[in-house]
């Protein structure tokens, strides 16, 4: 809600740090229900909701806020589009969201089905954020702004597999190297933000379509098994 006052008002810095704080949020309020023993259907309703307003509707308003405005400025038709492009990624993140409620029961739960919704709004909300933070401007960034948003949400409603780092085990022991890349991890991010933020869920947009291609050249590889022969070892 506040990324979307803040992106009605021109503040589209704030508007962007909104939406990554509510990812904080997300990937919180899951693991204090389990250590508290507290989750319920409720719980799993209600987090829906507010990924929908929180990852669907805050970014595509803020990408809105910031781009459509302007480009209208090069003609009606350009305003279209840019109102098509925010409405195509609410539209999809709404998809994948009921999506992932339908198919929670049987899927793996090492991978998600699509690009996760807040992966979806880190894509948009920031790089609208980064090209506010570089005052980047003219038609070409709105066209890129616009784009990405219609790779986003074409992205969410794919088939494309993503890691979910969900059996990841706290209680594991923690590789060495693994403790000095999260301080790493911080200063990087910490010395441009807007940048590092985009490029990292860029990266991670970028490996469910690497994922599946690999996955489908290991597949051709794979020497056919013979006709009523046991598998291959």
């Amino acid at each position: 809600f506040y990324a979307i006052v803040a992106a009605t008002d021109g503040n589209f810095d704030r508007a962007g740090i909104a939406i990554f704080v509510a990812m904080v949020c997300d990937g919180l309020d899951g693991r204090i229900a389990r250590w508290t023993n507290t989750q319920s259907e409720f719980g799993k309703e209600y987090d829906s909701l507010s990924d929908m307003v929180a990852f669907g509707l805050a970014p595509a308003i803020v990408a809105y806020q910031w781009g459509v405005a302007r480009i209208a400025e090069y003609g009606s038709v350009w305003g279209r589009v840019g109102w098509l492009a925010t409405f195509f990624y609410a539209a999809c993140a709404a998809f994948r969201l009921a999506r992932f409620n339908a198919r929670s029961g049987g899927a793996d739960k090492r991978f998600f089905e699509g690009l996760p919704s807040p992966s979806g709004a880190a894509l948009l909300a920031g790089f609208v954020w980064m090209l506010n933070d570089l005052q980047r401007e003219g038609l070409r960034a709105l066209i890129l702004a616009f784009a990405v948003a219609l790779l986003a949400g074409g992205l969410m409603v794919s088939r494309f597999p993503y890691l979910s780092g969900k059996d990841f085990n706290l209680n594991r022991r923690i590789p060495f190297a693994f403790l000095l890349l999260v301080p790493l991890g911080f200063v990087v991010v910490g010395s441009s933000p807007p940048e590092m933020l985009f490029g990292l869920f860029a990266l991670y947009a970028a490996s469910g379509p690497a994922i599946w291609l690999w996955r489908r050249v290991l597949r051709l590889r794979r020497p056919p098994r013979p006709a009523g022969g046991p598998p291959p070892a």
